[in-house]
């Protein structure tokens, strides 16, 4: 049986395709959602974007038939405005506060009591990111859902990048011996290109062997860059070492690492690019950048030129670079990079319409960022450059996204098929003994 879709207003904000993905059900928009996605045209970020785009949705709509009366869509469904159902008599003895959101569920709430009343009436579900809207609905009876079409993963099993393989230790000499081997004396189950192998003893043995998948899937071979240390930092752990090939092949154009605060994403990233821009002299330049989205509170206007009022908000990077340059006085770091000239910190605020070629590019919390927005930052990539995406999907602070919708995961499910990309997730965190106990424990 079909079923009537009443829609809150995140939803339109953060997909405003969203009532396209209903099948063949009714998507009915109250009227104050409306009124609330015109509030959020004028914001110039993402938010203020699909307001826009889903109000211009909603008017070539209008084309088709009067909204208040519903409209057929693709593939099969129909999109209708609600005018009516908007009496409050039924909620306020437990909401008495006529809020926005308590708007949107009387709504959904007189539809449900009217289908209720016929004979075959159809099931009303509200649809939220709102888990409080989603609460209150399911105290009254009335059933709510998160929109999760947005998401390209389901639960723990955002992509890795890497896979454990028990084999015999003949099959591990033969991989040291010959140089390589082919993916069917492994397994018959197909790998993605540059995904990493580690193969251990099936005996039990501390025997073990990594290797990475050729861009064509069909060989596992050892690492090309047999390099575990660049600029003075020595990678720890497997993981690490895996992100160390990725950072310094040249036929890999984008990588994208996840893991917990302390695995070493920003320190080895910089260490890599800073190898390959001053002492190889692979790119001109190096390109660190990281969106600007406060952890708490915002603490408002700053002080000072573009740079001054940069700082706060770059100094994760900063910090790194004074550990990688091994600096001791105050202003130190400013002075050695003034000097260099070939190291820009800059917010992701003014990459919209840039073309970078011939650069090493790191994109720093790259977890805050939408779909719209990392398709702009990949799509402003050049010849001969490299791209670094890297961030912890666990630690978001944007209001509409969340760890399976984000813009990182979303480029490393995307992208893990394609041969010109390589992914791998850190684990183990390298910062300190009491950073990886609050990354587990908290």
């Amino acid at each position: 049986m079909k079923k009537i879709y009443v829609l809150d207003t995140n939803v339109l904000l953060q997909d405003p395709y969203s009532i396209f993905s209903f099948q063949d059900n009714e998507v009915v928009i109250p009227a104050i959602v409306l009124e609330e996605v015109d509030s959020k045209k004028r914001y110039m970020d993402e938010i203020g974007r699909n307001a826009r785009q889903f109000s211009k949705l909603i008017d070539n709509l209008r084309g088709k038939g009067k909204l208040h009366e519903g409209v057929h869509i693709e593939p099969g469904g129909k999109v209708r405005v609600e005018l009516n159902h908007k009496s409050f008599q039924r909620l306020k003895d437990w909401f008495a506060d006529m809020t926005n959101d308590n708007r949107i569920i009387a709504v959904a709430l007189n539809l449900m009591l009217e289908e209720q009343e016929k004979n075959e009436g159809r099931k009303v579900i509200l649809v939220s990111k709102d888990a409080l809207v989603r609460v209150k609905a399911d105290a009254l009876g009335l059933t709510a859902e998160d929109y999760l079409s947005d998401r390209v993963v389901e639960l723990d099993h955002v992509y890795p990048g890497y896979v454990e393989v028990y084999v015999e230790a003949e099959v591990m000499q033969s991989f040291y011996a010959n140089g390589g081997l082919a993916i069917s004396e492994l397994t018959k189950h197909p790998f993605y290109p540059h995904q990493f192998i580690i193969m251990k003893d099936a005996l039990g043995s501390s025997s073990s062997a990594l290797g990475k998948v050729e861009p064509d899937g069909k060989m596992v071979k050892p690492f090309v860059c047999d390099i575990d240390q660049v600029w003075g930092i020595r990678s720890r752990n497997v993981q690490q070492r895996m992100a160390l090939e990725l950072l310094l092949r040249d036929d890999i154009h984008l990588v994208t690492m996840i893991g917990k605060a302390g695995t070493g994403k920003t320190l080895l990233s910089l260490a890599a690019g800073l190898m390959q821009t001053e002492d190889m002299g692979k790119y001109k330049k190096l390109v660190v950048a990281r969106p600007v989205v406060p952890l708490g509170k915002d603490i408002g206007y700053l002080p000072g030129e573009k740079d001054e009022k940069l700082r706060p908000w770059m100094q994760p990077i900063y910090d790194n670079l004074e550990y990688l340059f091994n600096t001791k006085k105050p202003g130190e770091l400013d002075h050695i990079l003034a000097g260099m000239g070939s190291i820009q910190v800059e917010a992701l605020t003014y990459i919209r319409g840039r073309s970078i070629p011939d650069q090493f590019i790191i994109i720093d919390e790259a977890q805050n960022l939408t779909k719209h927005e990392v398709k702009t930052i990949l799509t402003r990539v050049g010849e001969r450059s490299k791209i670094v995406l890297m961030g912890d999907p666990q630690q978001i602070d944007h209001p509409y996204l969340d760890e399976y919708n984000n813009g990182l995961t979303y480029v490393v499910e995307k992208f893990k098929d394609q041969t010109a990309s390589g992914h791998v997730k850190l684990v183990k965190g390298e910062r300190s003994g009491l950073a990886q106990l609050a990354a587990d424990l908290l």
